[in-house]
């Protein structure tokens, strides 16, 4: 019998907005499996990205751009989470992030990110 611990959106959310690719990266399962559906990867092809190492590199991206971050609408419950991302660069263009995700033992196991931009 396993203990299902909630996952601490505030503490992802404080990692998002501080742009904290270390403390985001600690909430995630080892075998964590993100998909990423945007201009680039339609639904039918989406990023894929399997473990840590795949979506290290996918937050460090993110993290290392000049641009805020405003985590909004943000929902949990013992096995689920979901929440908005509000992003802009310093020019004025926007990317709105959707992101739901499975919670496995207080880590995120599976994610799905939907993105759109500004253009």
């Amino acid at each position: 019998m396993s203990t299902q611990t909630a996952m601490d959106l505030d503490a992802l959310s404080r990692a998002i907005e501080e742009r904290d690719a270390g403390s985001q990266l600690a909430l995630y399962a080892d075998d964590a499996v993100v998909r990423i559906v945007d201009r680039n990867h339609p639904p039918g092809a989406p990023q894929v990205l399997r473990g840590k190492d795949a979506i290290r590199e996918w937050i460090e991206d993110v993290c290392s751009r000049d641009m805020t971050h405003q985590v909004n609408n943000a929902v949990s419950g013992p096995y689920r989470i979901a929440f908005t991302e509000d992003c802009t660069y310093p020019d004025g263009t926007k990317v709105l992030c959707s992101a739901s995700a499975e919670v496995s033992e207080g880590k995120i196991a599976r994610q799905l990110a939907v993105q759109v931009w500004d253009d």
